[in-house]
């Protein structure tokens, strides 16, 4: 089964980067890293949703938001490696 290659989002990989690098800024603030998380895990999944749309999307968030609200899993760069399965993902779809 081939999926449209419409319903798949690909950011731009600066975006990627720079959400993660966000996700990780709270713990610049010593004692508040996880409750800013608190704020930042919906915001994030939410951002992750509408770049990368179609199952990637949707999964992708779920897993985001998890991760940023789970205390020390931060470090995980959840928006570049979605960036990277999608291209991947993407090259394969339109090849076939």
């Amino acid at each position: 089964m081939v999926k449209d290659v419409d319903n798949n989002r690909l950011p731009s990989l600066y975006l990627c980067i720079g959400m993660d690098i966000m996700g990780m800024l709270t713990y610049l603030i010593p004692f508040m890293a996880e409750w800013a998380d608190v704020l930042w895990a919906p915001l994030s999944a939410f951002v992750f949703y509408r770049s990368f749309g179609g199952r990637t999307g949707r999964v992708g968030a779920v897993v985001n938001f998890i991760e940023e609200a789970l205390p020390f899993l931060d470090v995980i760069p959840t928006f570049t490696i979605a960036y990277f399965y999608q291209r991947l993902y993407l090259k394969k779809s339109v090849k076939v």
